[in-house]
């Protein structure tokens, strides 16, 4: 009796587990939001443009610290073989070198460049918002992506639905036809062109479900993910631009709010900046400098503390032409970064006038494809028709069903193309 409650006990859990795993199995639901959001979190591309902009940040800081005092701590054991003793060489003044022990703090303090740290580190924080403007590009370049994944595994499954239809229909027709025939009603011509149209069909069913495996496919891996995963993809809700002849406002938003043409806005700036500070290089530094200290061991010349200070200026007065040299390289990159903006900026007037005809043209064909459907799904119905009175043949219901696939097929491409095209559209004028 135990054996037989241990076996039933065994047999629910396993039962239960198969359950479990099938309902774990089961695609996960996902809208376009739910995918942005997982793809802003899972991105290697969004992490990578992140540290970029910390690394960035990090610069600021690095340039800034010039403001800021200097401390240096220092330590000297020094054993002399005689009370004679003296550098012979490496200097113009050779000091005498006694026995000590002796510690003491330096202090550094900036009193003027004349400018030199400030532009240094106005150009590290422009460079720094530059960064972050990249991350924000970095961004919207993974959303698009998304978007027309999203959009093209949409579409994919639309065709696979067409033609999983495809094949029921044109089966049903051969199974018609096939009892038909039996009957001496067709003819066994009539069953070779169905049996031909049902293996048409299978094809296009087996191409379709692997366009639509693909697209599921390039999905997880613009949300980030290393394997392929299954969604349950919801469907489209997206809001389109209407068509119209006025796309100013858009060219307008898009030089507005492109975080390319921003980041190579604080490029540029940066670059001027920088090129102040190499003009900076050549003019005095001030500096004050102090330093204290104590010998708890020394020689009996030598004091037990001592304490020093006093202003120290500093003027470069030949290099060779290096300070004049750096300050017309950084000029002229920074002439070049104005060159690249302005480029940069009729390329985003050329994509934005682009992504706009391509939205407008998508709205056509999704228009002319709805009335291709229209009409190939008339079509059909009367050739269906007239081949089940005797009026036609085959031949001519089995063209009718290939041009109603075909208007389904290009009808479901259109629909999604709308959405590409509207997401594109969105991207080049930073919308997303």
């Amino acid at each position: 009796m135990k054996r037989i409650l241990l076996a039933l006990t065994l047999c629910v859990f396993f039962a239960g587990k198969t359950v479990a795993d099938g309902t774990t199995n089961a695609p996960a639901p996902l809208t376009l939001a739910d995918a942005q959001k997982i793809a802003l979190q899972n991105h290697p591309q969004i992490a990578a443009a992140n540290y970029r902009a910390l690394a960035a940040q990090e610069v600021v800081t690095q340039t800034r610290a010039g403001f800021f005092p200097s401390v240096n701590l220092y330590a000297d054991a020094v054993g002399a073989e005689n009370q004679d003793a003296r550098v012979l060489a490496g200097a113009l003044n050779n000091p005498t070198i006694y026995d000590r022990l002796a510690g003491g703090l330096e202090l550094s303090q900036l009193i003027t460049d004349f400018g030199r740290t400030a532009n240094l580190t106005a150009s590290s924080k422009l460079q720094a918002q530059a960064a972050r403007q990249n991350a924000n590009a970095t961004r919207e370049q993974v959303l698009l992506q998304v978007s027309i994944n999203y959009f093209g595994t949409l579409g994919a499954q639309a065709v696979l639905h067409v033609a999983q239809q495809t094949v029921d229909t044109r089966q049903l027709l051969l199974d018609q036809v096939s009892l038909l025939a039996s009957n001496k009603i067709k003819s066994e011509l009539d069953v070779s062109f169905a049996q031909v149209a049902v293996q048409e069909s299978k094809l296009l069913l087996q191409k379709a479900q692997n366009n639509a495996d693909d697209a599921m496919t390039s999905l997880s891996t613009a949300l980030g993910y290393r394997e392929p995963r299954l969604f349950q993809l919801a469907d489209a809700t997206h809001t389109v631009f209407s068509d119209t002849n006025d796309i100013s406002q858009l060219v307008e938003t898009a030089l507005a709010a492109r975080p390319e043409l921003l980041s190579l806005r604080n490029e540029h700036e940066a670059a001027l900046k920088f090129a102040r500070s190499q003009r900076d290089a050549r003019l005095p530094l001030v500096s004050a400098v102090g330093m204290i200290g104590d010998s708890p061991s020394h020689d009996a010349q030598l004091p037990d503390n001592y304490a020093v200070g006093g202003v120290q200026l500093s003027l470069p007065l030949f290099a060779g032409g290096l300070y004049l040299a750096r300050q017309h390289e950084a000029e002229l990159r920074a002439q070049a970064d104005d060159e690249l903006l302005r480029a940069l900026g009729d390329n985003i007037v050329r994509d934005v006038h682009i992504a706009w005809l391509n939205v407008n043209n998508a709205l056509e064909q999704l228009r002319t494809t709805d009335e291709l459907v229209q009409n190939a799904a008339e079509a059909y119905d009367l050739a269906e028709a007239r081949y089940k009175v005797g009026s036609s043949s085959i031949v001519e219901l089995s063209q009718a069903q290939l041009s109603l696939t075909s208007a389904q097929i290009a009808n479901a491409n259109a629909r999604y193309n709308v959405f590409i095209q509207q997401a594109n559209l969105e991207y080049q004028i930073g919308a997303l």
